[in-house]
């Protein structure tokens, strides 16, 4: 399992909506929906990793709201 399936998981398992995917330069961007506590939990949770993943820094941004999201998917 990659990271992206690894990031995918996190969310579903903790009932965030959004998507996840590799950029060319090997980072990985996602966009997560969720309320402020599930949010800090997920990031937390990012900033471990997958034990086969290299995280070497987490950015967070707060976007305004505009499709709302109904699940997490992975992006290709």
């Amino acid at each position: 399992m990659g990271f992206r399936w690894f990031v995918r998981d996190e969310a579903v398992s903790r009932g965030i909506a959004g998507w996840v995917r590799n950029l060319a330069d090997g980072s990985v961007e996602l966009e997560a929906q969720a309320d402020a506590e599930q949010l800090a939990a997920f990031e937390e949770a990012l900033k471990t990793g997958h034990p086969w993943a290299r995280v070497s820094g987490v950015k967070s941004y707060e976007l305004p709201p505009t499709k709302e999201e109904t699940e997490f998917t992975i992006r290709h």
